[in-house]
Formats: structure tokens, C-alpha cells, sequence
């Protein structure tokens, strides 16, 4: 399908031999060639537009429509993951996993593991309750003893400055006026 705008060109452009090869540059095109070539390129540029003006109505209406359904975008990803996690859940490496993980659960060794398991994080349990107990008996102990007396050697020395009989005159002057 050779339509004009989508890879075929107008039966009105008529280049010259030159400027159909390969790799020309704009200098080896005619005059009437570059006109030809800024009008294709203007109508291209218009037609892309009218193109995205389409595009903008049609996606607004599919809108328009959804919002009529009640489909909003939030319905429409919570949808969408829903069938997802379903295809997941069909796949095959995902039944494969849930076959493994069911008989890793089910073997005797995982079973002893987590008895193990239970069992040392009961007995570690234990011990820091007992940590706490003693640690709290003994802060219990601390509150009740009697707390030391600083020792007290309070010396308090008081000067009072004196002044010059040279600033005491001045002093007396300035006062007096």
C-alpha cells in the first residue's frame, strides 16, 4: 500500500536523478526540488498534527466512555493485577516453585530444622527475660541505698574593688557638676 504520507510519494513530486540517490546532499538538489521537498515536508507536518488532534478526541470519548461504565483508572490497574497475579499463579515455573517449596516443607529435615529452630529462639526467650529480671531487681536495689554525700568544702571569697584616689576625685567632680 503505497499511500501518500505513509512511505510512497506524491505523483506530483518529480525529482531530478540526483536527488533520488542515496546519501545526497541538499546541494545536489535542484531549486525546484528543495521547493518541492519544503511543501511535502509542510504537508507531512500538518497531517501529523491532524493526526494527534484525532488521537487527543478519541482518547477524551474512550474516557468519556469508561467514566460511563464506571471503569475508573484505579478499577482498570486493580483489573489488570488481578489477571496478571492469575497468570502467574497458572504459569509453569510458578507451579514448579509451589511443587518444590511443598515438598521442601513436607521433608524431614525442614521439620527438624524448625523444631530446632522453635526450640532455640524459646531458650533465647528465656534467657533475656531472666537478663531483664536481674538487671531490674538490681536497678530495684540501686533506688533503695541511700545516695553519697558530696563532700562539701564551700569557700566563698568576696573582693570589692577599690579605687584610686585619682578616680575617686574625678568621680566626686563629675557628680558635683
Amino acid at each position: 500500500m503505497s499511500r501518500q504520507g505513509f512511505g510512497g510519494t506524491s505523483p506530483s513530486m518529480n525529482f531530478s536523478s540526483s536527488a533520488l540517490g542515496n546519501g545526497c546532499s541538499p546541494t545536489d538538489l535542484t531549486e525546484e526540488d528543495l521547493d518541492n521537498l519544503q511543501i511535502e515536508l509542510a504537508k507531512m507536518e500538518d497531517e501529523i498534527q491532524t493526526l494527534r488532534q484525532v488521537l487527543l478526541a478519541k482518547e477524551q470519548y474512550a474516557a468519556d466512555i469508561r467514566r460511563q461504565l464506571g471503569l475508573s483508572p484505579l478499577s482498570n490497574i486493580k483489573q489488570n493485577l488481578s489477571k496478571s497475579w492469575q497468570e502467574v499463579q497458572t504459569s509453569a515455573p510458578y507451579l514448579t516453585a509451589s511443587a518444590t517449596l511443598e515438598e521442601i516443607s513436607n521433608s524431614n529435615i525442614y521439620m527438624r530444622t524448625r523444631e530446632s529452630l522453635s526450640h532455640a529462639g524459646q531458650v533465647t526467650s528465656s534467657a533475656l527475660s531472666s537478663v531483664g529480671v536481674v538487671i531490674t531487681r538490681r536497678l530495684g536495689e540501686m533506688r533503695a541505698l541511700p545516695l553519697p554525700a558530696p563532700a562539701r568544702t564551700l569557700s566563698h571569697t568576696m573582693s570589692v574593688p577599690t579605687m584610686s584616689p585619682l578616680r575617686s576625685s574625678l568621680l566626686r567632680k563629675w557628680l558635683a557638676m
